[in-house]
C-alpha cells in the first residue's frame, strides 16, 4: 500500500521477521483468522510446492502474456509470416487464450490495405504534375503507363535474390514510380515537340527515341550505379539497404531498357487515339 507523510509517498510492505522468512516452508506457519475468529495456520489450508517459472510475469492489456519474437524465412514477406501465425493460433490455441500484435507488427497490420492506396496516389500525383507541365490530359498517359515495366524489374530482382516483399521493398517501389517516369518524360517531351513541328506520330515517336537515347542512358546509368553500394551493404541495417537497393536497381534497369521500346509505342497508340477521337487529321 502507499501512504503520504510530510508531502512524500511511502510504500508499505508486510513481511515476517527475518528468522521466520528465511525458509520457504515457513509460509505454512503464517496464520490467518478463520470464520470463528481463531487463528489458523496457512499450512492446514494450502500446500507449498517448488516449481519452475518465469522470473517476471508480463501483462498485455491487463492479461498475463508471453512475447514471441521472430522473423520470416528468406523469400517470404513479413505479411505472409503473420498470416501463417494467425492461422496456427486459430487452430492450436484454446478458447481461453488469444493473441495480439505489437510494435512494428502492429503498425504493419494497421497499414495493411493502405499500400495500394499509396501507390495509386503516387501515380495520380505524377500524372497531375505532368498534365500541368504539358498542359494536356492525354500526353502524360503514355508516361504513366510505363511504370509497370519498373515494377516488373523490381519484383524480378527481389525474387532472384531471395528477398521478401516487405516495407522496404514498397519504399523502393514508391521511388521507382517517380524515377521510371523520368526516362519516359525525356522521350515523350521531345516527341511532343516534333509532333508540333509537323512530323507524323510514328516519326515523332521513333525520332525522339533515337535523339534522346543518350540522355536516357546517362540519366538512368548514373542512378543505377549510385545504388550499387546499397546492393553490397554490410553491417548494421544492411538488410534494409539491400532490399531497397535491389528493388531500385532491378526496377531502373528494366524501366531503362524496356522504356526505349514501350514508351514510343505507348505514345504512338495514345496520341493516335486522341487525334482520331478529337477529329484531327493524321499524317
Amino acid at each position: 500500500n502507499d501512504f503520504t507523510l510530510f508531502g512524500r509517498i511511502f510504500k508499505v510492505y508486510a513481511q515476517a521477521d527475518a528468522p521466520y522468512r528465511a525458509d520457504p516452508a515457513s509460509i505454512r506457519k503464517l496464520e490467518l483468522r478463520g470464520a470463528s475468529g481463531k487463528m489458523i495456520p496457512l499450512g492446514s489450508l494450502a500446500s507449498v510446492e517448488e516449481t519452475f517459472g518465469p522470473q517476471t510475469v508480463t501483462r498485455f492489456n491487463l492479461y498475463p502474456s508471453v512475447k514471441i519474437l521472430g522473423q520470416p524465412e528468406g523469400g517470404f514477406s513479413s505479411g505472409e509470416a503473420m498470416t501463417i501465425m494467425e492461422d496456427m493460433a486459430a487452430q492450436k490455441l484454446p478458447e481461453s487464450m488469444g493473441y495480439n500484435w505489437s510494435e512494428l507488427s502492429f503498425q504493419e497490420k494497421m497499414a495493411t490495405g493502405s499500400t495500394g492506396l499509396i501507390f495509386l496516389f503516387s501515380i495520380i500525383l505524377v500524372y497531375l504534375v505532368l498534365s500541368a507541365q504539358y498542359e494536356s490530359w492525354t500526353i502524360p498517359i503514355s508516361v504513366v503507363l510505363s511504370v509497370p515495366t519498373a515494377l516488373l524489374g523490381a519484383y524480378l530482382a527481389i525474387s532472384w535474390r531471395g528477398m521478401e516483399n516487405n516495407v522496404y521493398t514498397q519504399i523502393g517501389i514508391v521511388l521507382l514510380i517517380g524515377l521510371s517516369t523520368k526516362s519516359a518524360i525525356l522521350i515523350v517531351e521531345f516527341a511532343k515537340v516534333l509532333r508540333e513541328e509537323g512530323k507524323s506520330v510514328l516519326e515523332a515517336a521513333m525520332e525522339a527515341t533515337k535523339l534522346r537515347f543518350r540522355a536516357v542512358m546517362m540519366t538512368a546509368l548514373s542512378f543505377i550505379l549510385g545504388v550499387i553500394p546499397l546492393l553490397i551493404a554490410s553491417g548494421a541495417g544492411s538488410e534494409s539497404q539491400k532490399v531497397i537497393g535491389t528493388a531500385v536497381f532491378g526496377g531502373m534497369i528494366a524501366a531503362t531498357f524496356l522504356s526505349l521500346a514501350v514508351v514510343p509505342m505507348l505514345y504512338y497508340v495514345v496520341q493516335t487515339l486522341v487525334e482520331r477521337v478529337g477529329g484531327r487529321k493524321l499524317d
